[in-house]
């Protein structure tokens, strides 16, 4: 840095820097009389809108949690810089050349800020991702986005592009853009190993994610071929720029949609969005490897103008277990908007990029407009974990769905859905009114210590964060769970003694305990990056949420039973196969249920195909034995 940045060239950024352009880019306002607007506070969570701009004085305030300042300091909070680094940011923007008071000039190229020398980084990038999807080399991307219906137009739209193969191709080409290796280490471009750094993405094909302005903050790639050993989907890790609890896919293409409609449609991928995008859906979002949350739920109450005058928010999630999934920790977050939040599932599971590939846009517009409510989507989903040919049962159901029905939004309704539950259940409508008004009233009554520890989420949706912790540490009594510690425990100390086969199906494998699920997730998301173990361990440490960093510490430092290096080989190979067997042993289970469930006469194809499959799963859990 070349000293203090002269008062005189402050205050020619401040005169010069439009501070409703600047907020617009984060906040969407809307006129609050003459030379004033307002809208959702980003620093703090509301309802109503609290946070004024007045444009002719440069200044902002929120009434509801008291921040205000000038243009500088709303960039400054809003993106963790500091001053200095904030005022060359809005100097670059406006063409202001900054003088210091040591007598020097403004910063050369290679001393701005270093966030606006990141940003710098990342458009260069993305430049060189998208010339290398023309080359010859790229043919695997190519054929990629031409199977899913992508033309080229399609691709320069979404800025997508491709990573060659090879370990430096972009670290030549920005290092010969006048890049330090300092400075490459934090755009999360680049992994680090023996040798120096060396190219994250290598053979895939590349999504640049951006922030809501529309600059280019990180990427999201696509593993191409059979021998990339990582996960499907490798992000960038987290920076200084890129923060994946806050960044929506899509975000910047959508915005202007989304006010427009009063509508955000959340997908899962990257295709997805576009393939919504392309299909007529331009108000569709995605999330960037992890899960819709608290941070998603501000930008989009933003775009929304969720104030209670109207919107809707639309999840679409996969038709298989793990959509399902994906659907209830959406309903959990339900309560935080106004707006009425639906559920959009295709009958045969078709996520909208499969939808626009076999049955053409209309079916993707189709899967959007019979959306149904989110809180009737996870009723159903519940009643499924209950034999309601019985009587208890049915009470059972209804002891965990009144609560559901209770916190619906929209009280007018609440009484028809106690109506269609009644029927859902077989039960009296009368029986169901009493359960759905006594969960109104304890969702009134403030918690005791008792219910706090007794009541999970799912049955008090009203309140602002579950009542047993998510990740509460899990049964070391259960048997699964302690199968699932003891594999995670091998996968983070000893990676290497991992087949390429096994790493595929320990990817593949569904942990059930969710703190086990969280960091194997976030073993996915780091891949086998080639780092040393430390670096990875601290790579997954990096991924999880905050409350489970200590948890990954404690699965890496747990000492594995076996004396000689022999017996830990045979040790880890004997956890990683036997977890491999309890997933088989959940997916005979399931075709069981789908084999009893089912009518010979009616379907013996599909009888026999099961018959096959259970067959197989048998053969491969035999085959593991005898490793």
């Amino acid at each position: 840095m070349a000293g203090l940045i002269k008062r005189e060239d402050i205050d020619e950024v401040r005169n010069r820097t439009d501070i409703k352009e600047v907020i617009d880019g984060y906040v969407t306002l809307k006129s609050a009389g003459v030379g004033s607007w307002k809208g959702l506070c980003p620093f703090h969570d509301e309802r109503s809108p609290s946070f004024h701009v007045r444009p002719q004085v440069g200044s902002f305030h929120c009434f509801g949690c008291g921040e205000s300042g000038d243009v500088i300091a709303f960039l400054q909070k809003i993106n963790h810089g500091t001053f200095s680094e904030t005022v060359e940011q809005l100097a670059a923007r406006s063409g202001i050349e900054l003088h210091y008071e040591d007598g020097g000039t403004g910063p050369r190229r290679e001393e701005t800020g270093r966030r606006q020398r990141l940003l710098d980084a990342h458009k260069i990038a993305e430049e060189f991702f998208r010339e290398q999807l023309t080359t010859p080399g790229a043919g695997a991307g190519q054929k990629f986005l031409a199977e899913r219906n992508f033309d080229a137009e399609a691709a320069a739209h979404f800025g997508v592009g491709y990573a060659p193969q090879g370990w430096d191709a972009a670290l030549k080409h920005l290092r010969g853009r006048g890049f330090q290796e300092e400075e490459l280490k934090l755009t999360g471009i680049f992994s680090e190993g023996n040798r120096g750094i060396y190219d994250r993405f290598r053979g895939r094909l590349i999504w640049p994610i951006r922030d809501i302005t529309g600059a280019t903050i990180g990427f999201g790639a696509r593993k191409l071929y059979e021998d990339d050993q990582g996960p499907k989907y490798l992000n960038t890790p987290e920076t200084q720029l890129y923060k994946k609890s806050q960044v929506l896919y899509g975000v910047d293409l959508a915005k202007k949609e989304i006010t427009k409609t009063r509508q955000i449609v959340v997908v899962e991928g990257y295709t997805d969005v576009m393939a919504c995008h392309l299909s007529g859906i331009g108000t569709a979002v995605a999330t960037c490897g992890t899960a819709f949350g608290t941070d998603h739920i501000k930008i989009a109450r933003r775009l929304l103008r969720d104030d209670g005058s109207g919107g809707e928010v639309v999840f679409t999630f996969d038709g298989d277990a793990a959509g399902q999934k994906a659907a209830l920790r959406a309903f959990e977050e339900d309560q935080k908007f106004i707006a009425q939040t639906y559920v959009a599932v295709e009958p045969t599971g078709a996520d909208p990029c499969d939808l626009r590939q076999t049955r053409g846009p209309e079916a993707v517009r189709e899967l959007i407009d019979n959306k149904r409510p989110l809180f009737e989507f996870a009723i159903k989903a519940g009643l499924k974990n209950f034999n309601l040919n019985t009587v208890e049962g049915r009470v059972q159901a209804l002891r965990v769905s009144s609560p559901i029905v209770a916190g619906i939004k929209d009280s007018a309704i609440r009484p028809a859905y106690a109506r269609e539950l009644a029927g859902w259940l077989g039960m009296d409508v009368e029986d169901v009114n009493r359960a759905v008004g006594a969960a109104v009233r304890r969702n009134r009554m403030p918690k005791t210590e008792t219910q706090t520890a007794h009541q999970s989420h799912a049955a008090q949706p009203n309140d602002e964060a579950p009542a047993v912790p998510v990740f509460s540490r899990p049964d070391p009594r259960d048997p699964v769970s302690r199968m699932e510690r003891e594999a995670l425990e091998v996968v983070l100390q000893q990676p290497a003694q991992l087949t390429p086969e096994q790493w595929q199906a320990f990817y593949d494998a569904r942990f059930m305990a969710p703190a086990h699920a969280a960091v194997h997730d976030a073993v996915r998301a780091a891949g086998q990056s080639g780092a040393t173990p430390a670096q990875w361990v601290e790579a997954i440490r990096q991924e999880v949420p905050d409350p489970l960093r200590s948890f990954v510490s404690e699965l890496a430092v747990t000492p594995l039973p076996a004396s000689s290096t022999e017996a830990l080989l045979r040790y880890c190979n004997d956890i990683i196969n036997r977890l491999f067997e309890l997933q088989i042993t959940h997916m005979k289970a399931e075709k069981m249920g789908e084999l009893q469930r089912m009518d010979p006469a009616g379907d013996p194809e599909g009888f026999q195909r099961i018959n096959r499959e259970l067959l197989e799963l048998e053969l491969r859990r035999r085959a593991l034995r005898q490793d």
